[in-house]
């Protein structure tokens, strides 16, 4: 993305911000910013809470699990979603990501056609189902210049109840790599970071770790029988 995560950082917690626009195809207002601090410029994602839709089953503030989305990315040093930060923007609180910049033709379907992704594919995977996220579409999985795959788009995660709801489906029945399972293990171990557990609900916390430890004692990503299990639209 062109600077490092504590330039990133720094950037969208000083930097002043000039809107840009409205993101196209959002269902919540998201708009693009600029980002200026100290003669670097950057562009971001902001997600202000006022301009969220109320959702009978997940409680106003989608931003925190933004926010949360990307600490707990951190804490399990997967480096999946961008830098986030909460900020007390022009409308208001809400989350800022650095935008990512990418190959906006490429998503999970045709990333899927090249099994050097694959990798990076299951790691996304295996985080919403920890992350218990409710709507992974296809086009949440973003292939930056860097070569890496990135996980946008993350405020429907971490309800208690089951929610899961994803187009990640062909790697079921499959072992979760090792690598995955040690850093979720250290989670379970290690419990929550405070910065994290704060931003969620202590039932949420608790289920969160324990869908960890779940996943950990499977050993395999999961398949879907029901067919019911995707997000729409899917891309």
């Amino acid at each position: 993305m062109g600077t490092s995560s504590t330039e990133a950082l720094a950037l969208l917690a000083r930097g002043a911000i000039t809107l840009k626009g409205r993101m196209p195809w959002s269902t919540n207002v998201t708009l693009l910013v600029e980002l200026a601090l100290d003669g670097v410029t950057a562009p971001a994602v902001y997600k202000p809470a006022r301009g969220e839709r109320a959702l009978w089953d997940f409680p106003p503030g989608l931003w925190k699990r933004e926010l949360a989305a990307y600490l707990l990315s951190e804490a399990l040093g997967w480096g999946l979603v961008p830098p986030t930060v909460p900020r007390d923007g022009p409308l208001g609180a809400g989350a800022l990501q650095l935008f990512v910049d990418a190959d906006f033709e490429q998503h999970y379907f045709t990333l899927l056609e090249d099994r050097a992704h694959h990798a990076g594919l299951q790691r996304v995977c295996a985080f919403d189902l920890v992350a218990n996220n409710a709507d992974r579409k296809s086009g949440h999985c973003l292939l930056g210049r860097d070569g890496r795959v990135w996980a946008i788009d993350n405020g429907l995660c971490f309800h208690v109840e089951p929610k899961l709801r994803t187009v990640i489906w062909e790697f079921g029945g499959a072992p979760i790599p090792l690598p995955l399972l040690e850093d979720l293990r250290r989670l379970v171990r290690g419990g929550l970071p405070a910065s994290l557990a704060g931003l969620l609900l202590p039932a949420e916390g608790e289920a969160l770790l324990a869908r960890a430890h779940a996943v950990v004692e499977d050993g395999e990503f999961p398949e879907d029988t029901s067919g019911h299990r995707y997000p729409w639209p899917l891309v």
